[in-house]
């Protein structure tokens, strides 16, 4: 019996304990022998919700990813030295679980830094106190800590089984983030020794998956070096037998407080992913894929949005953005014909004049051929004869894919999948009218000049307060005798902080905050009485700078200052050298009046005119959950600068009252030429950042309780609740191939609004009829897709009654509304 035991778990372990092979050369990444090129798309599991995971990793499958790629978030894990949390949405070994679950693998970015425009690079900033200590450089403080981090996840992941070696999903590591670009001369030969470390402490806890560092062209052997940015088929690895490889294509970009929407075309994207494989690469990461939100006080900066949409193919609640997410979708499915011949044969380039090329792949055992025919010329079209393999118009700034080289499978300019525009509703149904009450934050100590602790200095913020809050208290008293020097008096703070608000003897006299967060004068004038005066100076910052050659040194708050009193004739008083009293955080945060179970314990009032508009003041609501699975949404409109928390859940920060630019915007957007973050944005004139995400997971079935944290002044009447939900799409599609019509979230097709099988004008929401069409277009498009939440249509002369005609130039359009089932 023990013998016929033993002989079934060691079947069983020969079929599921022994893993998978991860190999490379320089034409593909290998698994178990098989010769592959790898779709892989960032999602960060921080930047969603447990209930999220699964519906995001079905759609990144159903997008034609082979790879989902994840940074691991230090400072989430360990925010305290030694004390863990991998609860809830931090329990990256679930995600990965289910990302195998999918049949999809994962590309684990430990860093341990970063960037990704996080709260101090992910790293937690009780390592910036530890004494002695130099961030990633060849400093045995920071090594030790890095190592004990880094050998705690893969030793988690280990245990879980999770590497490829032992079965699992996870195919790469990455080791350090874009040291490269900051390294020299910044580092000098201290940031070579610590690269070089990083590299043989990362080998030595044997994974059994290759590593990899990005933009790090000294990356030594046999690390994987790979490349970063909006475009990478320039990129040479620095090792000919490596894979080449594009670990970040940027599908947007992020935006900050102030800033426009920045957009990035389905058409440039695909254009840069397949120039990348023409080029010989053989494996292409979409940053980001599914975005998300900066929840709580993650995002980085300074300034940046608690949205984190990055305008990637799955939009920031987790809906298909399109026409990307489609046109990416079959670009991913036309390169796959190609994969054996990729991987397994030669390339050669013909060039036809300075932009056209065409780049031949020939398995030369089997005969097969596949072709990329690119035209890089940011303004003019192309023609290429290719003689017995056809003549092919190219559009500027596109890459047609040619399968046998000789049929058209695929144009990066042509966009044939759909465009869907969704509508944010007020929840009128369960919300219709919000009904406030409000209690002040409670400064009667501050204000007086009592803190928690004094020094005769000003103290750096994010030191003192190790990130436990935005804020922090910097207050000092004045003595005056009456003298004429101190009458018309001018408060001066030279602050390095990123908001300051400024109050004397009780009285608020101003708040101000810098461009893009930088260092800033505040200059007021004030009040003195004679005798003593109360100075509170309350110093926030709005997420820590994340990126640059020792970011983590920048210093926050009044650091050092100088503070100056300025009276009749420029006579100035020093105050920097005070005896000052400090406070770390608001005290409405200690007593956690944004957790409904202490929340009770405030006096709440109810709102009334006289309560509107005030600053440091807490706002408190009921709504109740929104019916349907549609994403939901708060719309801050009229709302200052602050906080929010939904049933305890920080939704993150709000500043609906900064506004965008009113500059650079445009109805339209040409696709070709080389991206850049300031082409095509969007948005201008209006709050950077007006609607905030509510996962419905932070929601109970019935009633919800809403409180607001209002810095600067707001009116929380306009507040409302309200629902994304799916309106229009629209759709093309040329003769020969299928147009697609899908509605998310459970809805339906419940009108066509236009159908033109012919040579339709216009664009969605303003097509019309070209000079010639099927009269019949719309009827047949309705009895296919009418109640249907999605449908196809063969877009063939044959499917619209007209035979077997040939050579029609004819396309298919179709726009639709969509509603609840």
């Amino acid at each position: 019996m023990f013998k016929l035991q033993w002989l079934v778990a060691t079947l069983a372990c020969l079929t599921f304990c022994i893993g998978d092979n991860v190999s490379y050369d320089s034409n593909a990444i290998i698994i178990n022998g098989e010769r592959r090129i790898i779709f892989s798309g960032s999602i960060h599991y921080p930047r969603s919700t447990e209930a999220m995971w699964p519906d995001l990793i079905q759609k990144a499958k159903d997008g034609g990813l082979d790879a989902i790629e994840t940074y691991i978030f230090w400072d989430r894990h360990e925010p305290q030295r030694r004390k863990y949390d991998f609860s809830g949405r931090l329990d990256f070994i679930k995600f990965f679980q289910l990302i195998q679950d999918a049949g999809l693998y994962v590309v684990m970015r430990i860093g341990p830094y970063v960037c990704a425009e996080w709260n101090y690079g992910g790293f937690p900033v009780w390592l910036h106190n530890m004494p002695g200590i130099q961030l990633r450089t060849n400093n045995q403080v920071y090594k030790n800590e890095m190592q004990t981090f880094t050998t705690k996840i893969v030793n988690m992941c280990k245990q879980a089984n999770l590497f490829a070696s032992q079965g699992g999903p996870i195919i790469l590591a990455q080791i350090e983030n874009e040291y490269g670009n900051v390294m020299t001369p910044a580092y000098g030969d201290a940031g070579k020794a610590y690269i070089n470390w990083c590299a043989q402490m990362a080998e030595s806890l044997n994974i059994g998956v290759p590593w990899i560092m990005c933009q790090q062209s000294d990356a030594p052997q046999p690390i994987i070096n790979t490349c970063n940015g909006f475009y990478c088929d320039n990129f040479t690895p620095n090792n000919p037998k490596s894979p080449k490889m594009f670990t970040e294509n940027w599908v947007g970009w992020f935006k900050k407080w102030g800033d426009k929407d920045p957009y990035r075309t389905a058409e440039d994207v695909a254009f840069s992913v397949a120039r990348f494989f023409q080029s010989g690469g053989i494996f292409n990461n979409y940053y980001m894929y599914h975005g998300g939100t900066n929840f709580g006080r993650t995002s980085g900066g300074p300034f940046i949005t608690t949205s984190y949409d990055y305008n990637a193919p799955l939009d920031e609640y987790g809906n298909l953005n399109q026409p990307k997410w489609g046109h990416l979708k079959q670009l991913h499915a036309s390169i796959k014909l190609g994969e054996k011949i990729l991987t397994n044969g030669t390339r050669s380039d013909q060039n036809f004049g300075s932009s056209a090329t065409l780049t031949k792949f020939f398995n030369p055992t089997t005969g097969e051929r596949f072709c990329f025919l690119s035209n890089t010329d940011g303004k003019n079209d192309a023609t290429i004869d290719l003689q017995a393999d056809g003549k092919y118009f190219v559009p500027a700034w596109s890459v047609s894919i040619l399968d046998g080289c000789n049929k058209e499978v695929y144009n990066t300019a042509k966009v044939n999948s759909q465009t869907s525009m969704f509508v944010k509703e007020q929840n009128e149904k369960e919300n219709a009218q919000l009904s406030w009450a409000w209690a002040p934050e409670p400064m009667k100590d501050t204000l007086q000049g009592n803190g928690k602790f004094a020094a005769n200095l000003l103290l750096e913020q994010k030191r003192v307060t190790v990130d436990f809050s935005d804020y922090f208290w910097y207050m000092t008293s004045v003595d005056t005798n009456g003298t004429s020097s101190l009458q018309n008096v001018t408060l001066q703070v030279n602050t390095k902080g990123h908001v300051l608000h400024a109050f004397v003897n009780k009285r608020y006299i101003g708040s101000q905050w810098g461009s893009n967060g930088q260092s800033f004068v505040f200059e007021k004038p004030v009040l003195l009485k004679s005798g003593t005066n109360t100075i509170t100076l309350l110093s926030a910052t709005v997420g820590l700078k994340n990126y640059d050659a020792f970011y983590d040194m920048v210093p926050t708050g009044i650091d050092g200052g100088p503070i100056y009193l300025i009276g009749d004739g420029n006579v100035k008083t020093d105050l920097s050298s005070n005896l000052w009293s400090y406070k770390v955080g608001l005290n409405g945060e200690m007593k956690q009046i944004y957790n409904p179970m202490f929340s009770q314990r405030t006096n709440w009032i109810a709102l009334n005119q006289k309560s509107i508009g005030r600053r440091m003041t807490w706002y408190k609501t009921s709504f109740k959950t929104p019916g349907g699975i549609d994403p939901v949404v708060l719309d801050m409109q009229g709302m200052g600068k602050g906080q929010a928390w939904v049933n305890g859940q920080s939704i993150g920060r709000f500043w609906p009252s900064f506004i965008a630019g009113n500059d650079s915007c445009s109805a339209t957007c040409d696709y070709r030429g080389a991206y850049n973050p300031s082409k095509c944005v969007q948005n201008c004139g209006n709050p950077s950042q007006r609607w905030y995400h509510v996962p419905r997971s932070f929601l109970s079935s019935n009633t919800n309780t809403l409180i607001l944290f209002e810095e600067i002044g707001g009116n929380p009447q306009h507040v409302s609740v309200q629902t994304i939900t799916i309106g229009t799409i629209c759709a093309n599609a040329n003769e020969g191939s299928t147009l697609e019509l899908s509605c998310q979230g459970g809805h339906v097709i419940s009108e066509i609004q236009f159908a033109s099988y012919g040579n339709p004008e216009g664009k969605c929401g303003s097509f019309k009829q070209g000079s010639w069409d099927v009269t019949n277009s719309a009827l047949f498009v309705e009895k296919a897709c009418i109640g249907m939440e999605s449908c196809s249509i063969d877009v063939s002369a044959k499917s619209f009654g007209l035979g077997d005609a040939t050579n029609l130039s004819a396309r298919l359009v179709v726009q639709a509304l969509c509603a609840q089932n």
